[in-house]
């Protein structure tokens, strides 16, 4: 299992990042489990990180991040994100959305 994967301007990752740490010092207890600080945090990471961990209704779309984690175990709502080429959309478990 790899940490975290990055595809262009997407950094994929379960929790988040520590913010400020570059990418290739990140600790893989953040990767995995980190939330306040790097929910809380508005900076730019350099990419966009689009990341589970945290359960929200909604996607949590920011400047900085996404969260597509919106709890299917409890909700029944599985989100996914698509992205293709510079546009990007949601889908659902019964639904699309566009961003």
């Amino acid at each position: 299992m790899v940490d975290y994967v990055q595809i262009g301007d997407y950094l994929f990752v379960h929790a988040g990042i520590f913010p400020g740490r570059p990418l290739d010092q990140q600790q893989v207890h953040d990767l995995r489990w980190i939330r306040d600080e790097f929910l809380d945090d508005e900076r730019d990471h350099g990419v966009m990180v689009v990341h589970g961990h945290t359960i929200t209704p909604d996607v949590d779309c920011r400047t900085n991040r996404i969260g597509i984690d919106t709890g299917a175990y409890r909700s029944g709502i599985l989100t996914a994100l698509v992205l293709e080429g510079r546009a990007r959309r949601f889908l659902k478990t019964g639904e699309s959305v566009a961003a």
